[in-house]
């Protein structure tokens, strides 16, 4: 589990694929990999990632075909700047929400307007994904928590306002109209619509 609160911005140094249908994703990020070790989960630009190979401040995932299939992270090259979060302790400070690393859709950047003191930021996704977000809602952004500020239904877009520490310290504020950003909607209000529509899930974690 993640909280959205971006450690550090990383920078991608191979995305080798496989067969097509995986990779094996290098990056350099020196402070999330100053305890690494294998099988830890860190998150890149909000994917939950499994550390397979770590060192020198450099770790290596392996990224399979759903994740590229769902993700942006296909779309990364040698160079690219990713946000970075190790996985969240039992004693830290739940600083934004809860955030599981698993990408629901990417949206587009649609629009950036720039304010004096924050950046107005409207992303553009699928009514699948829209449906989930409402208003004053959590999202999580290529793994950033933000706040919706608010829903179009109309033109398939929600507003997010980006303060000057998220504009320096994530790509977020790098992104540029038309970029692709991965997306994560709160799992409670995925678990809510199940519920709705008559899921019935029993005390061990089964469905009947």
């Amino acid at each position: 589990m993640f909280t959205g609160i971006i450690e550090e911005l990383g920078t991608v140094e191979s995305l080798d694929l496989l067969d097509g249908d995986a990779a094996r994703l290098t990056i350099r990020g020196p402070k999330v990999t100053e305890d690494a070790g294998h099988g830890d989960s860190i998150a890149v630009n909000g994917c939950c990632l499994t550390v397979v190979e770590y060192g020198d401040g450099v770790f290596t995932a392996d990224v399979m075909r759903e994740t590229l299939q769902r993700t942006s992270l296909g779309g990364l090259e040698k160079g690219s700047s990713v946000n970075l979060e190790r996985a969240v302790t039992a004693h830290a400070r739940l600083g934004g929400h809860i955030v599981q690393g698993h990408v629901d859709g990417t949206g587009t950047i649609a629009s950036r307007s720039p304010g004096e003191h924050w950046e107005d930021v409207r992303v553009a996704t699928t009514p699948e994904i829209l449906k989930y977000i409402a208003e004053k809602g959590s999202i999580a952004v290529d793994g950033v928590s933000l706040t919706v500020t608010d829903v179009d239904d109309a033109s398939g877009t929600f507003g997010i306002s980006l303060i000057p520490t998220t504009l320096e310290l994530t790509v977020l504020g790098r992104n540029t109209v038309g970029e692709t950003v991965n997306l994560e909607v709160d799992v409670i209000a995925k678990y809510v619509e199940r519920l709705i529509a008559g899921g019935n899930v029993t005390d061990n974690g089964g469905e009947q």
